[in-house]
Protein backbone atom coordinates (compact mmCIF):
# COMPACT_ATOMS: atom_id res chain seq x y z
CA UNK A 1 0.00 0.00 0.00
CA UNK A 2 1.49 3.66 -1.12
CA UNK A 3 0.31 6.67 1.13
CA UNK A 4 0.41 10.24 0.91
CA UNK A 5 -0.70 13.05 3.59
CA UNK A 6 -1.66 16.31 3.22
CA UNK A 7 -2.35 18.17 6.89
CA UNK A 8 -4.98 20.07 6.74
CA UNK A 9 -6.66 19.54 4.08
CA UNK A 10 -9.38 16.88 3.27
CA UNK A 11 -9.09 14.99 -0.04
CA UNK A 12 -12.28 15.13 -1.83
CA UNK A 13 -11.53 13.45 -5.51
CA UNK A 14 -8.47 11.49 -7.14
CA UNK A 15 -7.96 10.70 -10.50
CA UNK A 16 -5.32 8.70 -12.53
CA UNK A 17 -3.61 10.57 -15.83
CA UNK A 18 -4.90 8.56 -18.82
CA UNK A 19 -1.67 9.54 -20.68
CA UNK A 20 0.60 8.82 -17.27
CA UNK A 21 0.47 5.03 -15.84
CA UNK A 22 1.99 6.30 -12.23
CA UNK A 23 0.12 9.83 -11.96
CA UNK A 24 -2.07 10.52 -9.76
CA UNK A 25 -3.98 14.54 -9.37
CA UNK A 26 -5.96 14.69 -5.39
CA UNK A 27 -8.23 17.23 -5.50
CA UNK A 28 -8.47 18.70 -1.09
CA UNK A 29 -10.18 21.30 0.65
CA UNK A 30 -9.35 23.39 3.85
CA UNK A 31 -11.77 22.88 6.94
CA UNK A 32 -13.59 19.45 5.23
CA UNK A 33 -14.97 21.61 2.55
CA UNK A 34 -16.98 24.18 4.30
CA UNK A 35 -14.95 27.40 3.91
CA UNK A 36 -11.18 28.03 3.16
CA UNK A 37 -8.58 27.33 0.42
CA UNK A 38 -8.41 24.50 -2.28
CA UNK A 39 -5.53 22.11 -3.34
CA UNK A 40 -4.51 20.44 -6.06
CA UNK A 41 -1.90 18.12 -5.45
CA UNK A 42 0.09 15.88 -8.12
CA UNK A 43 1.72 12.62 -7.27
CA UNK A 44 3.53 10.06 -8.56
CA UNK A 45 3.58 6.13 -7.81
CA UNK A 46 7.40 4.88 -6.44
CA UNK A 47 7.07 1.58 -5.13
CA UNK A 48 10.84 2.16 -4.04
CA UNK A 49 10.20 4.77 -1.20
CA UNK A 50 8.31 4.36 2.36
CA UNK A 51 5.42 6.75 1.30
CA UNK A 52 4.88 5.09 -1.89
CA UNK A 53 3.48 8.25 -3.25
CA UNK A 54 5.60 11.00 -4.05
CA UNK A 55 4.22 14.67 -4.77
CA UNK A 56 5.37 16.38 -7.38
CA UNK A 57 2.91 19.55 -8.08
CA UNK A 58 1.10 21.56 -5.57
CA UNK A 59 -1.61 24.47 -6.54
CA UNK A 60 -3.22 26.34 -3.87
CA UNK A 61 -6.77 28.23 -4.78
CA UNK A 62 -8.97 30.41 -2.90
CA UNK A 63 -12.19 28.25 -2.82
CA UNK A 64 -12.15 24.43 -1.79
CA UNK A 65 -11.67 21.96 -4.81
CA UNK A 66 -14.37 19.26 -5.30
CA UNK A 67 -13.73 17.30 -7.94
CA UNK A 68 -11.36 17.23 -11.12
CA UNK A 69 -10.75 15.31 -14.46
CA UNK A 70 -7.36 15.23 -16.58
CA UNK A 71 -7.70 16.31 -20.10
CA UNK A 72 -7.77 13.99 -22.70
CA UNK A 73 -5.94 15.69 -25.19
CA UNK A 74 -2.89 17.32 -23.31
CA UNK A 75 -1.08 14.98 -20.79
CA UNK A 76 -0.42 18.61 -18.25
CA UNK A 77 -3.52 19.99 -18.33
CA UNK A 78 -6.22 19.34 -15.69
CA UNK A 79 -9.34 21.30 -14.60
CA UNK A 80 -10.89 21.60 -11.32
CA UNK A 81 -14.69 22.50 -9.42
CA UNK A 82 -14.40 24.91 -6.65
CA UNK A 83 -16.94 25.61 -4.19
CA UNK A 84 -17.29 29.23 -4.89
CA UNK A 85 -18.53 27.65 -8.78
CA UNK A 86 -15.63 28.11 -10.52
CA UNK A 87 -13.67 25.61 -12.85
CA UNK A 88 -9.96 26.13 -13.36
CA UNK A 89 -7.93 24.60 -15.98
CA UNK A 90 -4.38 23.81 -14.54
CA UNK A 91 -1.17 23.03 -16.80
CA UNK A 92 1.12 20.93 -14.11
CA UNK A 93 4.35 22.49 -15.71
CA UNK A 94 3.53 25.45 -15.44
CA UNK A 95 3.55 27.71 -11.89
CA UNK A 96 1.02 28.65 -9.66
CA UNK A 97 -1.79 30.20 -11.62
CA UNK A 98 -4.31 28.18 -13.86
CA UNK A 99 -3.67 29.07 -17.38
CA UNK A 100 -7.92 29.26 -17.98
CA UNK A 101 -10.69 29.87 -15.60
CA UNK A 102 -14.47 30.12 -16.16
CA UNK A 103 -17.05 30.98 -13.46
CA UNK A 104 -20.89 30.72 -14.45
CA UNK A 105 -22.54 28.82 -12.03
CA UNK A 106 -24.27 30.18 -9.18
CA UNK A 107 -23.48 27.78 -6.37
CA UNK A 108 -20.58 24.83 -5.55
CA UNK A 109 -19.22 22.64 -8.91
CA UNK A 110 -19.58 19.41 -7.12
CA UNK A 111 -18.09 17.17 -10.49
CA UNK A 112 -16.65 17.57 -13.49
CA UNK A 113 -15.72 15.39 -16.31
CA UNK A 114 -13.91 15.18 -19.44
CA UNK A 115 -15.34 13.49 -22.57
CA UNK A 116 -13.03 10.16 -23.58
CA UNK A 117 -15.06 10.01 -27.07
CA UNK A 118 -15.29 13.63 -27.73
CA UNK A 119 -11.74 14.67 -26.44
CA UNK A 120 -11.94 18.62 -26.82
CA UNK A 121 -15.38 18.85 -24.45
CA UNK A 122 -15.64 18.65 -20.51
CA UNK A 123 -18.59 18.97 -18.44
CA UNK A 124 -19.43 20.42 -14.94
CA UNK A 125 -22.44 20.03 -12.69
CA UNK A 126 -23.54 22.12 -9.81
CA UNK A 127 -25.82 22.34 -6.78
CA UNK A 128 -27.46 25.15 -8.87
CA UNK A 129 -29.16 22.12 -10.75
CA UNK A 130 -27.10 22.78 -14.24
CA UNK A 131 -24.75 21.11 -15.92
CA UNK A 132 -22.70 23.25 -18.14
CA UNK A 133 -20.59 21.68 -21.70
CA UNK A 134 -17.50 23.50 -21.72
CA UNK A 135 -14.14 23.78 -24.22
CA UNK A 136 -10.94 24.65 -23.13
CA UNK A 137 -10.08 27.08 -25.91
CA UNK A 138 -13.66 29.16 -25.81
CA UNK A 139 -14.12 31.85 -22.87
CA UNK A 140 -17.53 30.62 -22.32
CA UNK A 141 -19.62 27.44 -21.73
CA UNK A 142 -21.20 26.48 -24.76
CA UNK A 143 -24.22 24.68 -23.57
CA UNK A 144 -26.23 24.72 -20.69
CA UNK A 145 -28.68 21.45 -19.40
CA UNK A 146 -31.36 22.46 -16.84
CA UNK A 147 -31.05 18.90 -15.76
CA UNK A 148 -32.40 18.63 -12.38
CA UNK A 149 -34.56 20.54 -9.59
CA UNK A 150 -32.16 20.03 -7.34
CA UNK A 151 -28.12 19.71 -6.75
CA UNK A 152 -26.68 17.82 -9.64
CA UNK A 153 -24.16 15.56 -7.75
CA UNK A 154 -22.85 13.69 -10.97
CA UNK A 155 -22.61 14.41 -15.17
CA UNK A 156 -21.28 12.02 -16.81
CA UNK A 157 -20.22 11.52 -20.81
CA UNK A 158 -20.63 7.80 -22.04
CA UNK A 159 -18.02 5.92 -23.09
CA UNK A 160 -20.08 4.64 -25.85
CA UNK A 161 -21.68 7.44 -27.53
CA UNK A 162 -20.60 10.99 -27.84
CA UNK A 163 -23.63 12.58 -27.34
CA UNK A 164 -25.07 11.05 -24.45
CA UNK A 165 -24.72 12.62 -20.98
CA UNK A 166 -26.05 10.84 -17.75
CA UNK A 167 -26.85 12.96 -14.41
CA UNK A 168 -27.55 12.30 -10.55
CA UNK A 169 -29.56 14.35 -7.93
CA UNK A 170 -30.55 15.26 -4.73
CA UNK A 171 -34.09 14.66 -6.35
CA UNK A 172 -33.60 10.96 -6.24
CA UNK A 173 -33.64 10.61 -10.04
CA UNK A 174 -30.77 9.33 -12.91
CA UNK A 175 -31.04 11.43 -16.39
CA UNK A 176 -29.78 10.44 -19.77
CA UNK A 177 -29.81 13.27 -22.12
CA UNK A 178 -29.11 12.99 -26.08
CA UNK A 179 -27.08 16.64 -26.48
CA UNK A 180 -27.93 16.42 -29.93
CA UNK A 181 -31.23 18.07 -29.04
CA UNK A 182 -30.98 21.68 -28.14
CA UNK A 183 -33.86 24.14 -27.54
CA UNK A 184 -36.93 23.57 -26.38
CA UNK A 185 -39.15 23.03 -29.11
CA UNK A 186 -37.28 20.06 -29.98
CA UNK A 187 -34.91 22.08 -32.86
CA UNK A 188 -31.72 19.95 -33.13
CA UNK A 189 -27.97 20.82 -34.62
CA UNK A 190 -25.84 18.55 -37.18
CA UNK A 191 -24.87 15.13 -35.19
CA UNK A 192 -21.42 15.81 -33.95
CA UNK A 193 -21.24 19.24 -33.21
CA UNK A 194 -22.63 21.49 -30.42
CA UNK A 195 -24.50 24.50 -31.17
CA UNK A 196 -23.09 27.77 -31.29
CA UNK A 197 -23.45 29.88 -27.83
CA UNK A 198 -25.40 28.70 -24.75
CA UNK A 199 -28.66 26.52 -24.73
CA UNK A 200 -31.27 25.26 -22.16
CA UNK A 201 -32.63 22.23 -22.40
CA UNK A 202 -35.84 21.68 -20.24
CA UNK A 203 -35.82 18.82 -17.87
CA UNK A 204 -38.89 17.61 -19.57
CA UNK A 205 -36.34 16.63 -23.21
CA UNK A 206 -34.09 14.00 -20.27
CA UNK A 207 -34.19 10.67 -23.35
CA UNK A 208 -34.81 8.57 -19.93
CA UNK A 209 -35.44 9.39 -16.18
CA UNK A 210 -34.79 6.86 -13.67
CA UNK A 211 -36.80 7.45 -10.16
CA UNK A 212 -33.97 5.60 -8.53
CA UNK A 213 -34.08 6.37 -5.04
CA UNK A 214 -36.50 8.02 -2.30
CA UNK A 215 -33.21 10.02 -1.57
CA UNK A 216 -30.23 11.83 -2.56
CA UNK A 217 -28.18 9.68 -5.27
CA UNK A 218 -24.25 10.77 -5.11
CA UNK A 219 -23.00 9.24 -7.62
CA UNK A 220 -23.18 7.26 -11.02
CA UNK A 221 -21.00 5.47 -13.28
CA UNK A 222 -21.21 4.01 -17.21
CA UNK A 223 -20.25 0.46 -17.11
CA UNK A 224 -17.06 0.12 -19.50
CA UNK A 225 -18.35 -2.59 -21.57
CA UNK A 226 -21.94 -2.57 -21.54
CA UNK A 227 -23.25 -0.01 -23.11
CA UNK A 228 -26.87 1.95 -21.37
CA UNK A 229 -24.99 0.28 -18.11
CA UNK A 230 -25.00 2.68 -14.95
CA UNK A 231 -24.06 2.16 -11.50
CA UNK A 232 -25.45 4.55 -9.00
CA UNK A 233 -25.12 4.76 -5.34
CA UNK A 234 -26.15 7.39 -2.27
CA UNK A 235 -27.90 7.82 0.70
CA UNK A 236 -29.86 4.66 0.91
CA UNK A 237 -26.88 3.01 0.99
CA UNK A 238 -26.84 0.65 -1.55
CA UNK A 239 -24.89 -0.07 -4.80
CA UNK A 240 -27.64 -0.60 -8.06
CA UNK A 241 -27.01 -1.86 -11.40
CA UNK A 242 -29.34 -0.39 -13.80
CA UNK A 243 -30.23 -1.86 -17.11
CA UNK A 244 -31.16 1.54 -19.54
CA UNK A 245 -31.93 -0.24 -22.97
CA UNK A 246 -35.54 1.04 -23.17
CA UNK A 247 -33.90 4.49 -24.14
CA UNK A 248 -34.07 5.49 -27.68
CA UNK A 249 -30.83 7.11 -28.71
CA UNK A 250 -29.83 7.34 -32.27
CA UNK A 251 -26.32 6.25 -32.79
CA UNK A 252 -23.62 8.69 -33.59
CA UNK A 253 -23.77 10.18 -36.65
CA UNK A 254 -27.48 9.23 -37.38
CA UNK A 255 -29.16 12.22 -38.12
CA UNK A 256 -31.57 13.34 -35.05
CA UNK A 257 -35.02 13.48 -36.80
CA UNK A 258 -36.79 14.53 -33.84
CA UNK A 259 -36.72 14.63 -30.40
CA UNK A 260 -35.99 11.66 -28.65
CA UNK A 261 -38.89 9.54 -27.25
CA UNK A 262 -38.86 10.44 -23.44
CA UNK A 263 -38.52 7.21 -21.08
CA UNK A 264 -38.96 6.92 -17.06
CA UNK A 265 -38.19 3.47 -15.80
CA UNK A 266 -34.87 1.46 -15.78
CA UNK A 267 -34.28 -1.95 -14.34
CA UNK A 268 -32.75 -1.98 -11.23
CA UNK A 269 -30.75 -5.47 -12.04
CA UNK A 270 -28.72 -6.25 -9.00
CA UNK A 271 -28.96 -4.03 -5.55
CA UNK A 272 -25.54 -4.66 -3.76
CA UNK A 273 -25.81 -3.90 0.24
CA UNK A 274 -23.48 -3.55 3.09
CA UNK A 275 -22.62 -0.09 3.58
CA UNK A 276 -23.44 1.38 6.91
CA UNK A 277 -23.65 4.91 5.64
CA UNK A 278 -24.24 6.65 2.49
CA UNK A 279 -22.02 5.68 -0.37
CA UNK A 280 -20.28 9.04 -2.08
CA UNK A 281 -18.58 7.54 -4.89
CA UNK A 282 -18.67 4.51 -7.34
CA UNK A 283 -16.68 3.41 -10.25
CA UNK A 284 -16.95 0.56 -12.98
CA UNK A 285 -13.31 -1.20 -13.38
CA UNK A 286 -11.51 -0.75 -16.47
CA UNK A 287 -10.79 -3.87 -17.00
CA UNK A 288 -13.45 -6.46 -16.32
CA UNK A 289 -17.19 -5.39 -16.53
CA UNK A 290 -18.45 -6.81 -13.73
CA UNK A 291 -16.20 -5.45 -10.98
CA UNK A 292 -16.72 -1.68 -9.42
CA UNK A 293 -15.38 -0.31 -6.61
CA UNK A 294 -17.42 2.14 -3.68
CA UNK A 295 -16.33 4.58 -1.67
CA UNK A 296 -18.87 5.69 1.54
CA UNK A 297 -18.94 7.61 4.37
CA UNK A 298 -18.65 4.54 6.92
CA UNK A 299 -15.23 5.06 5.76
CA UNK A 300 -14.65 1.80 4.14
CA UNK A 301 -14.32 1.00 0.60
CA UNK A 302 -15.62 -1.62 -1.17
CA UNK A 303 -15.47 -3.87 -4.29
CA UNK A 304 -18.07 -6.11 -5.79
CA UNK A 305 -18.53 -8.53 -8.48
CA UNK A 306 -22.13 -8.35 -10.13
CA UNK A 307 -21.59 -12.04 -10.47
CA UNK A 308 -21.82 -13.98 -7.09
CA UNK A 309 -19.12 -15.61 -6.08
CA UNK A 310 -20.26 -19.90 -4.79
CA UNK A 311 -20.36 -18.95 -0.50
CA UNK A 312 -19.14 -15.36 -0.75
CA UNK A 313 -22.01 -13.48 -3.02
CA UNK A 314 -21.28 -10.30 -4.57
CA UNK A 315 -18.48 -9.15 -1.96
CA UNK A 316 -15.16 -9.32 -2.63
CA UNK A 317 -13.39 -7.12 -0.19
CA UNK A 318 -13.62 -4.14 2.27
CA UNK A 319 -11.21 -1.60 3.20
CA UNK A 320 -10.99 -0.09 6.02
CA UNK A 321 -7.33 1.90 6.64
CA UNK A 322 -8.61 5.01 6.60
CA UNK A 323 -10.10 6.56 9.62
CA UNK A 324 -13.23 9.64 8.34
CA UNK A 325 -15.07 9.52 5.33
CA UNK A 326 -13.97 7.41 2.17
CA UNK A 327 -15.37 10.34 -0.61
CA UNK A 328 -13.46 9.22 -3.72
CA UNK A 329 -12.11 6.01 -5.51
CA UNK A 330 -10.35 5.54 -8.91
CA UNK A 331 -9.08 3.20 -10.58
CA UNK A 332 -5.48 2.28 -12.31
CA UNK A 333 -6.22 2.67 -16.04
CA UNK A 334 -2.73 0.80 -16.56
CA UNK A 335 -2.60 -1.55 -13.53
CA UNK A 336 -5.16 -4.12 -13.11
CA UNK A 337 -6.17 -4.34 -9.82
CA UNK A 338 -4.63 -1.55 -8.17
CA UNK A 339 -7.32 1.23 -6.59
CA UNK A 340 -6.88 4.48 -5.10
CA UNK A 341 -8.93 6.17 -2.36
CA UNK A 342 -9.64 9.57 -0.88
CA UNK A 343 -10.88 10.31 2.20
CA UNK A 344 -11.40 13.06 5.02
CA UNK A 345 -8.34 11.64 7.26
CA UNK A 346 -6.31 14.21 4.51
CA UNK A 347 -4.93 10.64 3.04
CA UNK A 348 -4.54 8.90 -0.18
CA UNK A 349 -3.94 5.75 -0.27
CA UNK A 350 -2.93 3.24 -3.86
CA UNK A 351 -3.69 -0.30 -2.70
CA UNK A 352 -4.10 -4.04 -4.87
CA UNK A 353 -7.39 -5.19 -4.70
Amino acid sequence: MATFQSPGFAHYSLAWSPFLNNTIAVAASANYGLIGNGRLNVLSVDPSLASGLVPQRQFDTQDGLYDLAWSEVHQNQIVTGSGDGSLKLWDITLNDFPISAWHEHTREVFSVDWSNVRKDTFASSSWDGNVKLWRPDHPRSIGTLKAHNGCVYQALFSPHHPDVLATCSSDGTLKIFDLRVAVAGGSSYAPGTLPPGSFETPMALAALTIPASGMEILSLDWNKYQPFTLASGGVDKTVKIWDCRMVKIPPAGAPLIQEPVQEVGGVCEVGLSGHEYAIRKVQWSPHRPDVLASASYDMSCRIWSTIPLPGRGNLLRIYDAHTEFVVGCSWSLYDEGVLASCSWDCRTSVWRV
